[in-house]
């Protein structure tokens, strides 16, 4: 690290610790050194994933919670007070300065929420790692959760990596789980929107099961065909929870949040 990165460093270190002391920021945010891959990972935005949970997925202070993409603790978050003793939470992560930072500063204080590192590759999000996503097991028993939850995850997966973690959700939840994912979703009414440019995104790009928006950096932004998710959860053994929750990001303008969300049931 040379001088004028050490300085910074040392100086966005201190600027955290004193907007900490102030109230000015939530001691579980994650400091603002990580902004470069930690976008968007603030209070609101939990706050408002926390609502869903509850209201569409049915979450309760005693379920076994496990996230994908668990990031730096965003989620996790309001789940440090909802949680009773027998409820936990788990985190599971291919960001590794996500999981450290998540493992000294909520675990310590909240012994009932972990996080742990997966080695698994994305190129935008772990160039190095040493596991494919379609091939990866999940750390876990089988029928071991209450809820599972992937918020922007298969936003920049392939189809064979979505296909298996579908499977794997599946299999480590209960019978009468619930998983909320969400999505972006290609269908009649979002294909529409598109066209007339009202979206945020075009996803012009296919490639067999799936359409990018970038072609050179295609896991920047993935979407599906609905049918086909829709098929996917039949074939893992999940019923979605209808309606399907749609995004604001193809310009609808009576969206939930801005990706598309859908919520099923192991049966």
């Amino acid at each position: 690290m040379n001088l004028n990165k050490s300085i910074k460093y040392r100086y966005l270190i201190a600027k955290d610790s004193i907007e900490v002391l102030l109230g000015m920021r939530h001691p579980l945010t994650p400091p603002k050194r990580y902004d470069n891959i930690n976008i968007g990972a603030n209070i609101k935005i939990a706050e408002e994933f926390f609502g869903y949970f509850k209201e569409f997925g049915g979450l309760k202070p005693y379920h076994k919670v496990l996230e994908v993409g668990s990031g730096f603790g965003r989620m996790a978050i309001p789940l440090t007070t909802f949680l009773c003793d027998t409820g936990s939470y788990v985190g599971l992560e291919i960001i590794k300065d996500g999981v450290n930072w998540c493992q000294s500063n909520f675990t310590p204080k909240y012994p009932n929420v972990t996080f742990q590192h997966i080695d698994v590759y994305n190129e935008r999000y772990n160039p190095k790692g040493k596991l494919k996503a379609s091939a990866f097991e999940f750390p876990f028993e089988s029928n071991s959760f209450d809820f599972v939850c992937l918020t922007s995850v298969f936003t920049h997966m392939f189809a064979d990596d979505v296909e298996h973690y579908v499977y794997e959700i599946s299999r480590v939840l209960k019978p009468g789980g619930k998983c909320f994912i969400t999505y972006f979703l290609l269908n009649e009414e979002t294909r529409k929107e598109i066209s007339n440019n009202k979206g945020t995104f075009t996803f012009s790009h296919q490639n067999k099961d799936y359409f990018v928006e970038d072609i050179s950096k295609p896991e920047y932004a993935i979407a599906y065909n609905e049918q086909y998710i829709r098929q996917l959860y039949q074939k893992a053994n999940i019923s979605v929870i209808e309606p399907i929750h749609i995004g604001s990001w193809s310009g609808r303008t009576n969206s939930l949040s801005f990706q598309d969300i859908i919520i099923g049931k192991k049966l």
